[in-house]
């Protein structure tokens, strides 16, 4: 027989007092909104907050530390910032069935700031575009590469490029906190309360 002594009951007490405060202190969550293609509009979502939050990421790490990675074997911040802007041109050119632009396939991970930072802001406007009229019912069918078959369907395509997003900002997050940068999802809001995003 289950036995709830007064210890029980203080700690039940005390968990939800704390939940209370929590969700007293939180804003409220978005007002729903059904959606016909919820899962395209979820990559689309993800699109807005990740290109945001990996185009501060590369604005904020000064130019002279492009060249910082914090082990040999791992990339530096330069190649970082080259690499997401050529993934995401293949990939959202998978999932989106539009052309690939092949400039920037030849984007140098040594090349200035400047150029780094164009290119990653130019990839995510072409990520915008290339989903921007892809329909969930779209997703089953196999996406193609340059007009060549790929044998991945762009339901798949669409899952790699956001894991990708997430995968990258939170590399992009670790190099700015080494390099004693407060990462975008960690800086001061702009009313002044803090941000309190785990990266």
């Amino acid at each position: 027989m289950l036995r709830i002594t007064i210890y029980h009951i203080a700690m039940i007490l005390q968990i939800s007092l704390l939940a209370a405060t929590l969700l007293s202190t939180q804003a409220a969550p978005p007002e729903f909104k059904p959606s016909a293609n919820p899962v395209t509009d979820a990559v689309r979502q993800s699109l807005a907050q990740q290109s945001k939050n990996l185009i501060e990421s590369a604005e904020l790490m000064p130019a002279d530390k492009y060249g910082y990675h914090p082990t040999e074997a791992q990339m530096t911040f330069g190649k970082l910032v080259a690499h997401i802007a050529q993934t995401n041109s293949v990939i959202c050119s998978m999932v989106g069935n539009t052309p690939l632009p092949t400039d920037v396939m030849k984007l140098a991970d040594t090349a200035p700031k400047e150029t780094l930072v164009a290119a990653i802001k130019q990839s995510f406007i072409a990520c915008g575009e290339a989903l921007a009229k892809v329909t969930d019912i779209q997703l089953g069918e196999e996406a193609s590469l340059m007009g060549r078959r790929s044998g991945q369907s762009r339901a798949g395509a669409a899952i790699a490029i956001t894991n990708d997003w997430a995968d990258h900002f939170s590399t992009a997050a670790a190099y700015l906190r080494m390099n004693g940068i407060l990462p975008p999802t960690a800086q001061p809001k702009k009313s002044g309360g803090p941000s309190h995003n785990r990266h």
